[in-house]
């Protein structure tokens, strides 16, 4: 048991682009709550819909921006379930082979918990010997939706206190 929190508690990193979905844009939402859509990697896909539970914690990391950074904290509030923007041909995710009925992708409902004091900039992650191993500065890594050992998110938690 780290900083109150069970063991159990999974720990994650979500990536998107500032001018698609901000973090301002989820703090403006009802219940600063909204649903993690588009996600169109298997991978990610199966973080999201096999391994994320009520109450796990994740970095909100703005990317493909002029500086990439974690800015905030969110927590998940519903676990994976079919993702319906697959579904809708008006839609920018549309993907024709998911259906409701054999859907192929999957979504999380994501909470703001809290903006960080500070952006943490890529560089300054990368300038951290002890975050060399996290997943999100490995070479070619492209996820979007990624897990964060316990390490890692209290190191980083630790930075946001500088």
């Amino acid at each position: 048991m780290t900083r109150g929190k069970p063991a159990s508690v999974g720990y994650w990193l979500f990536k998107t682009e500032p001018s698609a979905f901000s973090i301002t844009d989820l703090k403006n939402r009802k219940s600063r709550t909204e649903h993690w859509d588009g996600v169109r990697n298997f991978q990610a896909r199966n973080f999201m819909r096999d391994d994320m539970r009520l109450g796990d914690l994740g970095f909100f990391y703005h990317s493909s921006c002029s500086d990439p950074a974690i800015v905030g904290i969110v927590e998940i509030v519903r676990t994976g379930y079919p993702d319906f923007t697959a579904f809708d041909s008006k839609e920018p995710h549309y993907d024709p082979k998911s259906t409701p009925q054999r859907p192929l992708w999957y979504m999380v409902d994501v909470h703001l918990k809290r903006e960080l004091r500070e952006p943490i900039t890529l560089r300054e992650l990368k300038a951290q010997p002890a975050l060399a191993d996290m997943r999100l500065l490995s070479r070619g890594n492209r996820l979007s939706v990624m897990p964060v050992n316990l390490q890692e998110w209290e190191y980083i938690l630790g930075m946001d206190h500088r």
